[in-house]
């Protein structure tokens, strides 16, 4: 069981995932807001992996990547947050969250080794759906590494069943069509998604719930329909509103982590 398993069945709250882009503002920076969000009381990170074709994101994320990359921040980067991360912290688990095109650029097998060195303990490939992940899966299972799947409100449910099957550590529900950063308009759509979900989930997979959560009162909503709530664009939007304050960045993530927090409802 990795960090990821352990969070979901220790927890006797609600899970609370915040998504940051490794590399924005700098390297540098990215450990101290990882530190911050958890000193907060984010549960587990999703840390981005910047990529120069980032289709499924939003133009807040996409503004991000843009920085980062403009920072030179490569996947060797990456790794080597995620291990000064986890020179202090052995217990917050790490998510890398991009494409597929940088881990095939390195290698499965390569891959999969340096993520588990670094403290590594899932792995969301957004472009590598679970009929075509299979080996990915394999190699990153024997380094005790998750390979977690996306679902969204267009996704039939008899392809549903294959990735809640194909999927480790939890299944991140997209609240809505199109790209992050958009706003959810109705809650109970999202129920009767979570509803029909659990019913195929033979093996108990904790549900999480991304994309257009903002603020408390969604936060609140979606946390009483789900095993956890995914916040990323909002989070992204402090860093880009604080670009020359870093100190004020950092501060500000920890603030609005911490509302979040306090609203998040406890099982």
């Amino acid at each position: 069981m990795n960090r990821i398993q352990k969070t979901f069945r220790n927890n006797q709250k609600k899970v609370f995932i915040a998504y940051v882009v490794c590399g924005d503002p700098d390297i540098s920076t990215t450990i101290k807001i990882m530190n911050a969000l958890v000193d907060s009381g984010v549960d587990l990170i999703e840390l981005g992996v910047p990529f120069t074709d980032p289709i499924a994101d939003g133009p807040v994320i996409q503004k991000s990547i843009e920085r980062s990359l403009k920072k030179n921040t490569s996947l060797n980067d990456v790794f080597s947050v995620c291990t000064k991360f986890r020179e202090k912290n052995k217990i917050t688990p790490l998510v890398l969250m991009g494409y597929l095109n940088p881990i095939e650029n390195l290698g499965y097998k390569k891959f999969s080794k340096k993520a588990y060195q670094s403290g590594v303990d899932g792995v969301l490939v957004v472009d590598c759906p679970p009929e075509e992940s299979s080996v990915l899966s394999d190699i990153l299972q024997k380094n005790d590494i998750c390979n977690i799947h996306l679902a969204s409100p267009t996704t039939s449910k008899s392809r549903l069943e294959s990735i809640v099957n194909a999927s480790k550590g939890y299944l991140y529900y997209v609240s809505l069509k199109g790209i992050t950063g958009s706003k959810i308009s109705s809650i109970k759509s999202i129920e009767q998604s979570m509803n029909m979900i659990k019913k195929i989930n033979e093996n108990d997979l904790p549900i999480v719930v991304g994309f257009g959560i903002k603020d408390k009162q969604m936060a609140k909503k979606i946390s009483q329909i789900s095993d956890g709530v995914i916040i990323g664009s909002s989070f992204v939007k402090i860093i880009e509103e604080n670009l020359h304050n870093k100190q004020r960045m950092v501060d500000n993530i920890n603030k609005y982590a911490k509302k979040i927090k306090t609203s998040i409802v406890n099982k």
